[in-house]
């Protein structure tokens, strides 16, 4: 540009006139179209909100030391043991979930936190006695676990011949022989989320071409004889039969027995039946906040359980970590900006039933809701924080990961994933969750394995310094995570 030199001849210059040639130097050389205009002010905004960010790192190794080194070590992992063996499992409807409801709002009431209790309805659904046992061709008792929802068998049991089938495909293609018998689906696991499709669908697709009843091979890629329960859904229009879980083990012995092209035959019998919906609550624990209380980081686990085991691993690990964080906070004499909330959701292994009524009370204030976080998956070694969110949400959840170096975990992956925070994420609310070393986690899931033995002090306390450090820093920033 030759302005400058040619401005330079003129005689008297006001002081409005160096303001302009200021201004022109920054232009100089550089185009700014409203791109580059937003360009730079996002850069700088980024760079302001690694500052703000980075200014939380002495908190966050006082919630680490404290957490992993400290008087909190281990304090999880006591609680949870504690818990469970006072308690043990908590199905649905049962009155073992109401007496854990009432364990954790008095154990959270004398941790000094604000707690309440927000009545929901959830599924009572019954297992009774069950029993199978294969009478042909030879005598064999079949380990196994009736579906949540199933229907019963009638007080004689049914026997019938069996068809072992891999696939929905191969039913389909074999439904002539279907008719009056008994499928055992013998599906290979591939992975949870595409393997579980046999257990919550397959009563209704075997029904569909006359089949009486539905046998499943476990969904887990490990066994040892150890069949594993969930919940099945039903198919509106079609007849509902019996349905269970068998183990890896004899859903590969029959599957071998038939393609020798030996009969097989199998008594089954179960009691199970469902009642009328039963009352529940969810759980709620918080630490107000002091300038935005109406604001909320929500952090989460479910409280119920299935009816084996101790749900130790499933999912009373997620709900201790998550009152833990509170605690955690309580005990350094913190307070966020925004308040920080633990929800102990009732009636998850339905479907997410507690957690649903939630959303429907509370989403008239999505806006808000800051962070939503639910630990699910078991609390494993921490590998890595999931997240949903906007590009500018995922930039601020960048840095402050960042402050989780002193667990080696400073990862950052996408998909936040949780049935209990499903609702809010889908409707634009920001989501995390743990992923954890969550390799052998389908290997106890809903079995009677699911105890303490499987759980670690050490892992527990990672993750409860993971959840917190989190928790409190997206609580505290100035600004709430961008949509």
């Amino acid at each position: 540009m030759r302005i400058l030199p040619q401005m330079a001849r003129v005689g008297k210059l006001s002081p409005c006139f160096f303001i302009l040639i200021f201004m022109l130097k920054s232009l100089v050389g550089r185009p700014q179209s409203p791109t580059m205009v937003r360009y730079e002010f996002n850069r700088t905004a980024q760079k302001d909100v690694a500052a703000e960010v980075a200014g939380y790192a002495d908190v966050a190794k006082q919630i680490i030391d404290l957490a992993v080194f400290g008087a909190a070590k281990n304090r999880s992992y006591g609680r949870l043991a504690d818990f469970t063996d006072t308690i043990g499992n908590r199905v649905s409807g049962s009155l073992n979930l109401e007496m854990a409801i009432k364990y954790m709002y008095k154990a959270m009431m004398q941790d000094g936190l604000d707690v309440h209790l927000e009545p929901v309805k959830i599924p009572h659904w019954v297992r009774g006695k069950e029993s199978a046992v294969m009478t042909l061709p030879r005598v064999k008792n079949l380990a196994l676990l009736g579906l949540g929802s199933s229907v019963g068998t009638p007080p004689e049991g049914i026997e019938a011949e069996v068809l072992v089938v891999e696939s929905f495909e191969e039913l389909k293609r074999r439904a002539s022989e279907a008719v009056g018998r008994i499928v055992v689906f013998n599906q290979p696991f591939v992975s949870y989320g595409t393997t579980v499709a046999y257990r919550e669908y397959g009563a209704s697709e075997a029904s569909k071409f006359g089949a009486v009843a539905t046998l499943i091979r476990s969904i887990t890629p490990f066994s040892i004889n150890s069949p594993h329960t969930g919940w099945q859904d039903y198919q509106d229009g079609v007849k509902r039969i019996p349905t269970a879980c068998i183990t890896m083990e004899d859903a590969e012995l029959m599957s071998r027995i038939a393609q020798r092209g030996q009969r097989i035959t199998v008594r089954l019998t179960m009691a199970a039946k469902t009642l009328p919906d039963a009352d529940s609550y969810n759980t709620v624990a918080e630490i107000k906040g002091w300038q935005h209380p109406e604001q909320v980081v929500l952090l989460s686990g479910h409280l119920d359980s299935w009816d084996v085991g101790q749900g130790a691993m499933d999912d009373g690990g997620g709900a201790m970590i998550s009152w833990e964080v509170l605690s955690l906070i309580k005990q350094l004499g913190l307070r966020p900006r925004r308040t920080m909330r633990t929800v102990l959701w009732t009636g998850e292994e339905q479907g997410g039933v507690g957690a649903q009524q939630y959303y429907n009370l509370h989403k008239v204030n999505l806006s808000n809701f800051d962070l939503v976080m639910e630990s699910d998956m078991g609390t494993f070694s921490p590998v890595a924080l999931q997240f949903t969110g906007s590009a500018e949400a995922q930039k601020v959840m960048e840095e402050v990961v960042k402050l989780l170096a002193p667990l080696n975990t400073t990862k950052l992956e996408t998909h936040g994933e949780g049935t209990d925070i499903s609702p809010w994420m889908q409707a634009g609310v920001p989501g995390a969750s743990l992923h954890v070393a969550d390799s052998r986690y389908f290997w106890f899931h809903h079995t009677e394995a699911d105890t303490m033995t499987v759980q670690n002090p050490g892992d527990m306390n990672l993750c409860s310094a993971l959840w917190a450090v989190v928790a409190y820093v997206v609580a505290d920033l100035e600004d709430m995570l961008p949509r």
